[in-house]
């Protein structure tokens, strides 16, 4: 078995895959899944869930987990070889999806399947199958089934070139400061930045748009200028206001044909517009019902929104002689303001963050939550830094992870849990297939020997990205579609992730997580109740831009027309939500990968939408808090086993109930928000 691609008989061989195997290993398994669909689909083989499965499941998993390695190395390890590999790959595969979604004599097949003779994760399966029969133009025919074919190529195309163009616009930037310029900024950026530069033969200190860099010199750098020119570099990537030669990354056309395309499958479908196919496979029942919500909370965060801004520019002015602050001012003044109201900074909190004491307390209040234990295993790997684990409970495995937590070039930026394999009961072997999940993060490195520094936003990175993983690895399921975050409501997916970033704020789990970066003494107490106290500092205006994104991205998806510039969309959003208003010149839109080319699209509320769940589940911990401070393992035993065992086998209200006995209720949220009183005048 030379093609390492084809080697399905554990883990990827990430060390040995290259570009080169890309295209003959998917001659293979295209031609496996084709001749297997063909197979099934044969009048006189049978209707039966577990024939079918036999045949078609086999050959269409070892192809997505195939084109999944193909695809994650070209988020972490991009490279022209690779790219080009896997572009010339993209319309192949894509075709392949799109003909297997829209098969109706697959669906006829499904259709005549009788659910009696299914188990209750089979029925949940096949329920969603056939819905997605419907979504993926099954009942189509003729040209209008062709069209259809042909956006979901386009489409597939389109997103890979969005993203390849945020990618290399944020990678193409660089500003060589002077030691000058960099006062304010913090020792370890200041050190990273100039061995960045060393390692480039060029003088001064190296600053990029990567956000372990961008932020601390948005949040500390005294000059002004430093900040503009960075602030402007950053809002300005990938669009038509980029500086110089960045307008070669442009993704203004790619985003109004994105946009054309998916109104015009919306329309295929007989739906008005894509945000009302975006809410079919969704707790949520309509676009009207997901702008509500949106504006609701707006409606409840503005009055906090508006006295952090009262607050900022009465200090800014009053204390750093800042009367008219700019856009590229308001992280630092934010900073500032923390500092003097809290008496502590981001930066005298992170020399307490080191990244390996970090992953130990994460790992001991999974193994105390959840009853495993985590422990160090090995698998080839795609970078030295990456590194592998396994869960155990009882000394059975339960999953395995890869976890990549340091910003590189040529690495895709933000956070992101992906799976490797899903558990699946193998209709071919029998055997139990075992989930494995990529955990992947941008942190910075470590500098002169020490280890890596994480901010406490990079803490809450790691918690949440944790919870996808063991949303994805912790479940019973094995029924591979509803299995572990397969099935899950795109607008619930986010619960258990959501749901661990609230252990970041709990003493009794902090204090076991925390080693300075010298003394290795741990976080102080005093130092801890300020950052509580600091907490929900400017909860206000988070809310709003979070509501900002979700609501331009349902409007776009509904109300707005493409063959319209959707800039003015934007702006209207921001005027109605926002509480400071960006320069004209800010295209954030451009990067904003989530709907263009990360499967958010008409689905950007859905962060919102689960954080009203992910409170709600918490909040049951807060009732049933330990003695010792630390959360309950009953509690855990009961979280585990309602939301994260039973993966998407049944609908995500149903298993919400099941672990609260009732609907959730908003008021946990905007209580851990400080946001539960009403504010008076």
């Amino acid at each position: 078995m030379s093609n390492a691609l084809l080697d399905f008989s554990d883990l990827p061989l990430f060390d040995r895959i290259t570009p080169q195997d890309v295209a003959p290993a998917m001659d293979v398994l295209l031609e496996r899944a084709n001749q297997a669909l063909e197979t099934v689909t044969a009048p006189d083989f049978p209707a039966r869930w577990d024939a079918i499965a036999k045949v078609l499941d086999v050959a269409t998993e070892q192809l997505g987990r195939s084109w999944g390695a193909v695809s994650h190395l070209n988020s972490v390890a991009d490279t022209p070889e690779l790219r080009a590999a896997y572009n010339a790959a993209l319309p192949r595969v894509t075709e392949f999806w799109t003909r297997l979604g829209a098969d109706e004599r697959l669906y006829a097949k499904y259709k005549a399947i009788d659910p009696a003779t299914l188990t209750p994760e089979q029925r949940q399966a096949h329920s969603n199958a056939v819905r997605n029969f419907v979504l993926s133009g099954a009942e189509l025919t003729g040209a209008a089934k062709e069209r259809f074919a042909q956006i979901q190529e386009r489409q597939a195309e389109l997103s890979q070139k969005f993203s390849e163009n945020a990618l290399d616009a944020t990678d193409a930037y660089a500003y060589y400061a002077t030691a000058e310029e960099l006062e304010g900024i913090p020792p370890d950026v200041q050190q990273a930045a100039l061995a960045a530069a060393q390692a480039e033969g060029k003088p001064g200190y190296k600053l990029t748009l990567k956000m372990p860099c961008y932020l601390p010199v948005m949040q500390f750098a005294a000059r002004s200028d430093l900040r503009a020119k960075l602030y402007r570099a950053y809002v300005t990537r990938a669009s038509e206001q980029a500086e110089g030669d960045g307008r070669k990354f442009d993704n203004s056309a790619l985003i109004g044909e994105i946009l054309a395309l998916r109104r015009e499958e919306a329309q295929l479908l007989g739906y008005a517009n894509f945000g009302e196919v975006s809410v079919v496979p969704k707790m949520a029942q309509s676009p009207a019902e997901v702008i509500r919500f949106l504006r609701d909370l707006a409606r409840r965060a503005r009055p906090y929104a508006e006295k952090d801004v009262a607050d900022l520019r009465a200090f800014a002015a009053e204390h750093l002689g800042l009367a008219d602050p700019q856009a590229w001012d308001w992280p630092y003044i934010s900073e500032k303001l923390k500092e003097a109201r809290y008496a502590f900074s981001e930066q005298e909190l992170k020399e307490y963050f080191t990244a390996p004491k970090v992953l130990a307390g994460l790992f001991k209040i999974i193994e105390t939550l959840f009853e495993v234990s985590i422990r160090r295993d090995s698998a080839p790997t795609w970078h030295p830094a990456v590194e592998f684990y396994r869960i155990e409970r009882n000394g059975q495995l339960v999953g395995q992870f890869y976890l990549d937590q340091p910003a590189r070039t040529g690495k895709r930026g933000g956070a992101w849990m992906d799976d490797v394999r899903t558990r699946w009961q193998r209709p071919d072997t029998g055997a139990l297939q075992m989930p494995v999940a990529h955990l992947v993060c941008n942190f910075a490195d470590g500098v002169d020997g020490k280890p890596p520094l994480l901010t406490h936003d990079d803490v809450i990175t790691l918690f949440h990205e944790f919870g996808h993983g063991l949303h994805h690895m912790l479940t019973q399921v094995n029924e591979r579609d509803v299995s572990g975050i397969g099935g899950v409501e795109w607008d619930a997916v986010e619960l258990p992730s959501q749901f661990m970033e609230n252990f970041c704020w709990e003493w009794d789990v902090l204090k076991h997580m925390t080693a300075h970066v010298v003394t290795g003494e741990p976080l102080p107490r005093a130092l801890f109740d300020k950052m509580i106290a600091a907490k929900n500092f400017q909860s206000g205006m988070a809310t709003l831009r979070q509501i900002e994104f979700a609501l331009f991205d349902m409007l776009l998806h509904t109300e707005h027309d493409p063959a319209q510039d959707f800039m003015p969309l934007l702006t209207q959003v921001r005027q109605e939500v926002a509480v400071l208003q960006p320069p004209p010149f800010s295209r954030t839109a451009h990067t904003f990968s989530h709907i263009f080319a990360g499967g958010y699209a008409a689905g950007y509320y859905s962060y919102k939408w689960a954080e009203v769940l992910s409170a709600d589940a918490y909040a049951a911990f807060e009732e049933t808090t330990g003695s010792d401070g630390l959360p309950s393992a009953e509690t855990g035993r009961r979280y585990r086993e309602a939301i994260l065992e039973a993966g998407g086998s049944r609908p995500a209200m149903e298993s919400f109930k099941a672990f609260r006995g009732r609907e959730p209720s908003l008021d946990a949220l905007l209580r851990h928000q400080g946001m539960a009183e009403e504010l008076t005048a």
